[in-house]
């Protein structure tokens, strides 16, 4: 783990999606932070210890999901399968599939394996999954704040965690998409799907993938928009905890009860057509009994003696 000290920063942005606004000062305490995402190696660790079945690997109470058809549910996670053709961007069950015997030991379905990705983050952790590997460790899920901060490299404004070009001296910095999403990958990055967590260079904190490769978990509920910036600076917050679960559920979808957590960092599927979200400042909503081939997760521990 590496030490982030603790400090005020601008957080947010006020430049990209309406869900980054308001930028505004917060002020955090200082604390660990893992120096990577949790590997399959880390976490097979985990399972072999506590026996722990992530969600993806349990079929679905039918009583959770009221009206569903008996036959489609079944154990399985979504995965990312590139479509061969497009009519609308906004539509991603075009190249999301919810794939049964897909898990995180079968990153890409049934016949797939983790033979050759023990360094590549491990996916298709739900929060709850991500929570128990956290505890087993002794450690925490970070806040969107400390993450956020984390990301930042010491960088406080900057657009990338790196600075404020997306691939300085035509060097990639993160696991992202080029070309046209979701049809055309060019892999300039070298990498079509996830990458080992130090393939890239780390931020200023010495932090890897902090931006790309997977998507991160943090322990805030999603609100729609930040908090407006503190009047006097004696009253920025300090250690915020984001919104609230009861507003956390998604508007577009009324009668649809669960509750959703802010994710951070963007992804390997992160495109400048689709998904500008390779930036500190981005965040995401994502549903708690979600798995995906682009989620995974770090931990925190905000103990001074912890390593």
């Amino acid at each position: 783990m590496v030490w982030i000290p603790g400090a005020m920063f601008r957080m947010g942005s006020d430049d990209h999606y309406p869900e980054e606004a308001p930028a505004h000062r917060v002020r955090v305490d200082g604390f660990w932070i893992d120096r990577t995402p949790v590997t399959n190696h880390q976490f097979k660790r985990f399972v072999i210890a506590t026996g722990h079945k992530t969600l993806a690997e349990i079929s679905p109470d039918p009583r959770d999901y009221p009206g569903a058809l008996p036959h489609m549910l079944y154990a399985g996670s979504l995965v990312f399968v590139r479509p061969r053709s497009t009519f609308d961007l906004r539509d991603w069950s075009q190249w999301w599939s919810f794939m049964k015997g897909a898990d995180w030991r079968h990153p890409y379905g049934p016949n797939s394996n983790i033979g050759a990705l023990d360094d590549h983050p491990v996916v298709h952790v739900a929060y709850s999954d991500a929570l128990a590997y956290a505890r087993w460790a002794g450690k925490d899920l970070p806040t969107e704040a400390e993450w956020e901060f984390a990301a930042r490299g010491g960088l406080d404004g900057a657009e990338f965690a790196w600075g404020d070009e997306l691939t300085p001296g035509g060097v990639h910095m993160a696991n992202t998409w080029q070309g046209e999403f979701p049809l055309h990958n060019l892999h300039e990055d070298g990498y079509e799907r996830t990458s080992p967590v130090t393939a890239f260079p780390a931020n200023g904190y010495g932090l890897h993938d902090m931006i790309g490769n997977v998507w991160e978990w943090t322990s805030d509920w999603y609100a729609a928009r930040h908090e407006a910036d503190a009047p006097k600076a004696c009253r920025v917050p300090e250690n915020p905890r984001g919104g609230h679960e009861e507003d956390s559920y998604d508007p577009r979808e009324p009668n649809v009860k669960i509750p959703r957590k802010v994710i951070k960092g963007g992804s390997h599927l992160c495109a400048p057509n689709y998904c500008r979200r390779y930036r500190p400042a981005a965040r995401h909503a994502e549903a708690i009994d979600t798995s995906t081939s682009h989620v995974g997760f770090r931990c925190v521990s905000r103990s001074p003696q912890a390593r």
